[in-house]
């Protein structure tokens, strides 16, 4: 079975952290699961209407596989590169079996992505991404003596943070296009993409980095000239005053608005950004919601839209 409305280009769908594992639950793999059947069933209804492309985060679980490596006293801790492949593929895997079977004889396939970023990408020096398990403070601090890790805080608790560049040019995207055309739901640039430099003589290798999920969708969109890209979270859209009495939800707003206010960083100001940028270079809209809420968001019942 190909994908409804055959001729249109597709959204964008980008699941947030939550999708896989609400903040403080155990990164096992039966939980993951659950997560996903319930992120499945939000992305089958849309893809019901409309040709979808998927990404997804991968901070918890490249957190979880790096601390792994680092008890493994046999040979030294992958990079975080292959590590973002690794959790690409498993990710990929659960969410393209949960797909296929919310959507029946429907094309699902996962590819592994790698994203290219710039050598001399300042975020190289200053570690910001947010991977691993929550920490308290002084967890954080001694996990910081003993290996050497950049520690921030994000929420009520402290996480390691990592290089996180700018996403430049999507490698595998003539072979995104070709999958999308043929009505297949791809599932790619999971956790951001395996992020890479071009080398010396001008070859692919891998880098230490995890790229930011949605500014890599936002890429991914204007690559693919969607219609929309929706990012999807645990909060139902964007807010001014957030965490006070005086918070208020923008429904449908533009870039230009929301480029006036500060959001956190390592939570809604990433999505704002990409959200902002990819209206900026496309002309389209962005959407921002809850993952139960997805169709609701693309028909403006919802969530927070940005438009041109």
């Amino acid at each position: 079975m190909k994908s409804p409305n055959q001729n249109t280009r597709p959204i964008v769908i980008a699941l947030g952290g939550n999708a896989l594992l609400q903040r403080g639950q155990p990164p096992e793999a039966e939980i993951q699961k659950a997560n996903i059947h319930i992120a499945a069933l939000a992305i089958a209804k849309v893809a019901r209407h409309y040709p979808v492309v998927v990404t997804h985060g991968n901070g918890p679980q490249v957190g979880l596989l790096a601390l792994q490596g680092e008890r493994e006293k046999s040979c030294k801790p992958y990079p975080l590169d292959v590590l973002g492949a690794e959790t690409e593929g498993m990710i990929g895997y659960l969410l393209e079996q949960e797909l296929r079977n919310q959507l029946p004889g429907r094309d699902v396939v996962t590819l592994l992505t790698q994203i290219v970023v710039d050598r001399q990408d300042p975020a190289f020096l200053q570690p910001t991404k947010p991977i691993g398990p929550v920490y308290t403070l002084e967890q954080a601090q001694q996990l910081a003596q003993e290996r050497g890790w950049a520690i921030a805080a994000d929420g009520q608790g402290y996480r390691r943070v990592v290089a996180s560049p700018e996403p430049q040019r999507i490698i595998e995207l003539p072979t995104i296009q070709l999958l999308v055309n043929s009505g297949a739901l791809v599932v790619c640039a999971g956790g951001g993409g395996i992020p890479v430099m071009i080398n010396e003589v001008g070859g692919l290798q891998g880098v230490e980095a995890v790229i930011d999920k949605d500014l890599a969708a936002a890429l991914l969109g204007e690559k693919l000239q969607a219609q929309g890209l929706l990012l999807l979270t645990d909060v139902d859209g964007v807010y001014e005053n957030w965490g006070t009495d005086y918070a208020h939800r923008f429904e449908q707003t533009t870039s230009k608005n929301l480029r006036r206010y500060r959001f956190a960083e390592g939570s809604m100001g990433p999505k704002v950004e990409a959200a902002c940028r990819f209206v900026e270079t496309t002309g389209q809209w962005c959407g921002i919601g809850k993952l139960d809420q997805a169709l609701d968001i693309i028909d403006r019942k919802t969530g927070t839209v940005v438009m041109p």
